[in-house]
């Protein structure tokens, strides 16, 4: 946390015909997660203070709110992941927090603001940040601390799923496995707004007519057991129609099933493989099937469309349907900052497997 914070001053100063706004931040003492070597987070992530300088002339400074604890971060500093950000980096990919100051050439922020990062591994497990006005997006305070939070990476990798590979119409049907992920989730709501059918695939645990109760509360039309759909005859019957396209985060024999229920020409989307079991792809389903099997990675396409018009239409409808109530975060659960190994270790372990986010927040 920041130590103490005191008010800018800001000094006018005259140099013949040329006048310079410079704006003094004083001291300010903020801390970080940081890990200088890739590993287990529990040994290399540390946390340290840092004394901030002053802003330059287009640097925003932002209290930080909220920022998720994500697998993929987790794979980040173990350096199993496909971004291996310079070393030593800050941990966190995504986050919320509010602008206290701005320098003098800023024109689309001001104090108060909330914002989100538009850029990946910018490092949003510390209690400030110091940014430009192209490394963030502003978001409306009604919008949930939760939501906000964890905008930019499970409702955005669910929606482009779903708008990208396939062109659904309303009734059209889409199976997903790992429907509790918290992206599992979002689609679940996004296809109930839209109109679309969705079958949900979960593993088999104690509590799960719990877990198929919260799941048809956020809209699912279907959810069964990984054993369950094997059995189920809710396509061969007829009752639903097959699937345009499948979603798979686990990989092995859970993607091999859904391939195997999609209707013929449907395509399969990967997007994880928290199985750890590799995906494999029957000749009969491309031959006979003609099944579409594609990978999909969020961080490629915000790379690839960072300043594109379609990317900021797709956060504009995303906050449009959480502000109407329509998309809700992930279940979750808020971690103080200072006890940041709670949330890394839950995320870590199986408890974080069970669709609750782990968030950090912020005093």
């Amino acid at each position: 946390m920041a130590r103490h914070i005191l008010k800018n001053t800001c000094l006018l100063q005259s140099n013949s015909n040329l006048k310079l706004f410079i704006c003094r931040m004083q001291s300010l003492v903020a801390s970080k997660l940081i890990y200088s070597q890739y590993g287990e987070p529990s040994k290399v992530l540390q946390r340290v203070d840092e004394e901030l300088g002053n802003l330059e002339r287009n640097e925003i400074l932002i209290k930080m709110l909220a920022a998720p604890v994500n697998p993929a971060d987790i794979n980040t500093i173990q350096g199993t992941y496909a971004v291996k950000p310079e070393l030593p980096a800050v941990g966190g990919n995504e986050g919320v927090g509010e602008v206290i100051n701005v320098g003098s050439d800023v024109t689309k922020f001001s104090l108060g603001d909330r914002v989100v990062p538009l850029v990946n591994a910018l490092g949003t497990w510390r209690s400030h940040l110091i940014v430009t006005e192209k490394n963030i997006l502003k978001v409306p305070k009604e919008l949930g601390l939760v939501e906000a939070a964890t905008i930019t990476v499970n409702p955005a990798t669910a929606y482009r799923m779903l708008k990208d590979f396939v062109t659904l119409k309303e009734n059209d049907v889409v199976i997903q496995n790992g429907a509790n992920s918290a992206c599992g989730q979002y689609v679940v709501q996004l296809c109930k707004a839209w109109g679309v059918v969705s079958v949900n695939i979960v593993r088999n645990r104690p509590n799960i007519e719990d877990l198929k109760t919260y799941l048809k509360q956020l809209g699912a039309h279907y959810v069964l057991t990984e054993e369950e759909l094997r059995q189920s005859t809710l396509f061969k019957s007829k009752t639903v129609p097959r699937p345009k396209l499948s979603l798979n985060c686990v990989g092995g024999k859970c993607a091999t099933e859904l391939m195997r229920q999609l209707a013929p020409g449907g395509t399969m989307v990967t997007y994880g493989g928290m199985s750890r079991e590799p995906v494999t792809v029957a000749t009969s389903a491309l031959i006979f099937k003609d099944i579409r099997v594609v990978g999909y990675w969020m961080t490629r396409w915000s790379n690839v469309n960072a300043d594109s018009p379609e990317r900021f239409k797709m956060y504009e409808e995303l906050i449009d349907l959480m502000k109407d109530g329509r998309l809700r975060g992930p279940a979750f659960q808020f971690v103080e900052f200072d006890d940041f190994k709670t949330a890394i270790n839950n995320t870590l372990s199986a408890k974080g497997m069970v669709g609750k986010k782990y968030i950090l927040q912020f005093k």
